[in-house]
């Protein structure tokens, strides 16, 4: 618990700088860098870099999905990637098959989903970036996401008594998945307030709270997703990176579902009206 939080003292700061303060470019590089080392977390862990060139297939290739992003071709940078990626990994099982470097299907899957699906998860945050105020939406899915998470582990660990998700997640109670959806939108109401207080956009809290709902649910689901491949293949942890927290993509996992579930509603509920 001591390095968990030593080091969200030191990155806390840091990511806040990244999405408030410096431009685009510098989430950019952020993004770029967290995409190309998440998918190769994911591979790592369900024991696809065996293969040296498709580690370095699906690391280039999340690297290369929020540049595309950045340059408004998302999309279609998104497509091209998906079909290269998918060539040369059907080609590499190909040549591979019947060998003691044999790729199955279910790894191709694994390294399309870390190479392109995660990552332009992900660029999410870049997209409510570049919107009009985007200093002020790209912290409305961080905000959401790591307060539901620590909302839910400490109504957990204080009021916890009813496993939620035995198999899965054995320390998630029902009342602590309650109480991450609940700070989760108490997070939304205070930003909110917080955002009518010190600019001159007009804020609409339900659209705010319905933020809340919907990206605490969200986060929960997406611990619960990554922590079921954790299950079935073993593993403590995604990695090392982060000490207290795992991998990279441990700390990142219920982003790639609140992203781009908060960039949807910013889309078609906007809650904060530029004047």
């Amino acid at each position: 618990m001591r390095q968990r939080v030593y080091v969200a003292v030191v990155f806390v700061p840091i990511l806040f700088v990244v999405l408030f303060y410096l431009p685009p470019e510098a989430l950019l590089a952020v993004l770029a860098a967290v995409c190309a080392v998440a998918a190769y977390e994911l591979i790592s862990a369900t024991g696809i870099k065996n293969n040296q060139r498709i580690g370095i297939y699906v690391t280039f290739s999340a690297a290369i999905i929020p540049i595309g992003v950045y340059l408004n071709y998302g999309a279609s940078v998104f497509r091209a990637v998906i079909l290269v990626l998918m060539c040369v990994l059907f080609i590499e099982a190909v040549n591979a098959f019947k060998t003691l470097r044999k790729i199955t299907f279910a790894q191709i899957l694994v390294a399309l989903f870390g190479g392109t699906v995660i990552p332009y998860m992900l660029s999410s945050l870049l997209s409510l970036r570049q919107m009009p105020q985007g200093h002020l939406l790209v912290l409305i899915p961080i905000i959401c996401a790591f307060v539901t998470d620590g909302g839910a582990y400490f109504t957990g660990v204080l009021f916890g008594k009813r496993r939620a998700f035995p198999h899965v997640s054995p320390k998630k109670t029902v009342e602590g998945c309650i109480g991450g959806i609940v700070t989760g939108v108490a997070a939304m109401a205070i930003y909110g307030v917080v955002i009518f207080l010190t600019t001159m956009h007009d804020v609409h809290f339900h659209a705010l709270m319905i933020y809340g709902i919907v990206g605490g649910a969200v986060t929960i689901l997406g611990d619960l997703a990554f922590s079921l491949i954790k299950r079935e293949y073993n593993i403590k942890d995604y990695g090392k990176l982060l000490p207290g927290h795992g991998g990279m993509l441990d700390r990142f996992d219920s982003m790639v579902f609140c992203a781009p579930a908060i960039y949807l509603l910013v889309t078609v509920m906007p809650a904060i009206i530029v004047r």
